[in-house]
């Protein structure tokens, strides 16, 4: 199982967040690679951790901050 961590942050460092893991699948997409089905695939897994991650991020609502 995995451990859940909860982080509260501003929508603007929610929005610096998400160029940030862009820019990271962008790099991991530029790499140069061996033709080796095994680096396709760990390829083809950071790809998927990293849009999981900025859907999940872009579906997050901001909330009114507390005082």
């Amino acid at each position: 199982m995995e451990d859940i961590l909860q982080v509260e942050m501003t929508a603007q460092e929610r929005d610096l967040l998400l160029k940030g893991l862009r820019h990271v699948r962008s790099s991991i997409m530029l790499q140069m690679r061996d033709p080796d089905p095994e680096d396709e695939r760990i390829r083809s897994c950071q790809l998927d951790e990293i849009q999981n991650l900025c859907q999940r991020l872009e579906t997050t609502d901001p909330q009114p901050a507390r005082v």
